[in-house]
């Protein structure tokens, strides 16, 4: 395929049902997933669940698994990919927490600070999140939007504009906004 095609093209003739179209979506827009991942991952006082490129390759599995790609254009696209990081960090996150529980493992009785040392609250915080966001889409859907943006993906205030087809304004009210309703769902 050329290089050179736009990514709404490649969307488009991969709705059409091209083979080599998805794989193609992916590649134009490997380097913005991977710095979206990267700066979602980065945000962590720790270790990160997933290493960037991991993130990005389960995300494009999770794209690939669902079948037909159903997205309108490059912003929708970004949009979509910040929900399916979501849904990975936070899988990632239950996985970490159930092997730190035990998994299948004989239980052994520790110190309690090496919870600390570990960082399980970092997924306990993103499960939280996750849960309260759940919550929140009762409310206000286009929040839920800009939270998976920006606290997910990591995007900026002008991409998530740019992909809501929002004012940069209304993008950081509703981030505020997000952030006063989740900080009070998270007390």
């Amino acid at each position: 395929m050329d290089e050179h095609v736009p990514l709404t093209e490649l969307i488009r003739r991969a709705q059409g049902g091209d083979g080599d179209a998805l794989g193609a979506v992916f590649a134009a827009a490997y380097e913005d997933l991977r710095r979206m991942a990267r700066h979602r991952l980065s945000a962590g006082a720790r270790g990160p669940l997933l290493g960037t490129t991991a993130l990005v390759h389960e995300s494009f599995l999770r794209f690939a698994g669902a079948g037909q790609l159903r997205v309108e254009d490059r912003a929708h696209f970004f949009r979509y990919a910040g929900q399916v990081m979501r849904s990975v960090i936070v899988d990632a996150a239950r996985a970490s927490l159930a092997e730190r529980r035990g998994g299948k493992a004989g239980h052994v009785t520790l110190d309690t600070a090496i919870c600390e040392r570990v960082g399980v609250r970092d997924e306990r915080e993103i499960l939280r999140v996750h849960e309260a966001l759940d919550e929140l889409a009762a409310l206000d859907q286009r929040l839920v939007q800009v939270v998976e943006m920006r606290y997910f993906a990591g995007l900026t205030e002008v991409e998530i504009a740019e992909s809501l087809g929002l004012t940069e304004r209304t993008v950081r009210r509703d981030w505020e906004k997000a952030r006063l309703l989740l900080a009070k769902a998270l007390e």
